[in-house]
C-alpha cells in the first residue's frame, strides 16, 4: 500500500501480493475501505506499542524524552507516509478517519499520561496539560508533514523545535529533552 498509497491500493493488488483470489480477501473484510483501515490500524497499533515500550521509563521527563524522539520521523519514515496518506484519504472516507481519531487519541492519552505524571512528581510545571499536549502534538504532526513531503524542515529542526517548545509548556530544562 505505501507503494502506490491508500486510495490507489486495489483489491485486486492485495490479492496478489497475498496470493489469494480477490473474493477471498472480500470474504474477510466486507468491503475496500474496511480492508484499508484493517491494514492501516494494523500498522498504527504496531507503532504505537513500539512508542508504549520506548516509553518505560521511571523518571517523567526521560520518558518525555523517549516519546518525543520516537514519535517524529525516523529511517525512511515509512509509518508517518502512511500516517500522511490516511490523513488525505479521511477527508473523505468514515472509516478511515474514526481509525484515525482513535489511534490519535491513544497517542494523545500516552502523552497526557506522562505529563500528568511529570506535575504530580513535581518535575513539570503545566497549568493546562491537556492544552499542552494538544500543542505539542500538533507541533510534532505538523513539523513531521514538513520533514516527509516538503522536505523544508530538517529531522534535526524537528526534535529541537519540539524540545523547545516541551520545555516552554512543561516548564522542563531543554537540554533534559534533547
Amino acid at each position: 500500500m505505501d507503494r502506490i498509497g491508500l486510495a490507489n491500493t486495489r483489491v485486486s493488488d492485495v490479492a496478489q501480493a497475498l496470493g489469494v483470489s480477490p473474493s477471498l480477501v472480500f470474504y474477510h473484510f466486507g468491503t475496500k475501505d474496511d480492508l484499508v483501515a484493517e491494514a492501516f490500524g494494523y500498522a498504527v497499533e504496531r507503532d504505537l506499542s513500539r512508542l508504549e515500550k520506548a516509553a518505560t521509563h521511571a523518571d517523567p521527563v526521560e520518558r518525555l524524552r523517549r516519546m518525543l524522539r520516537f514519535y517524529g520521523p525516523t529511517g525512511q519514515a515509512l509509518g508517518w507516509r502512511l500516517w500522511i496518506d490516511a490523513w488525505a484519504l479521511a477527508q473523505r472516507e468514515p472509516h478511515i478517519r474514526d481509525v484515525l481519531r482513535g489511534m490519535d487519541q491513544r497517542w494523545q492519552a500516552m502523552l497526557r499520561e506522562v505529563v500528568d505524571d511529570g506535575v504530580a512528581a513535581g518535575r513539570f510545571t503545566c497549568p493546562d496539560p491537556e492544552g499542552a499536549v494538544g500543542r505539542l502534538s500538533g507541533l510534532v504532526d505538523g513539523l513531521s508533514v514538513a520533514v516527509v513531503v516538503h522536505r523544508t524542515v530538517s529531522r534535526a529542526q524537528l526534535r529541537a523545535w519540539v524540545a523547545q517548545q516541551a520545555s516552554l509548556e512543561l516548564g522542563v530544562d531543554v537540554a533534559t529533552l534533547t
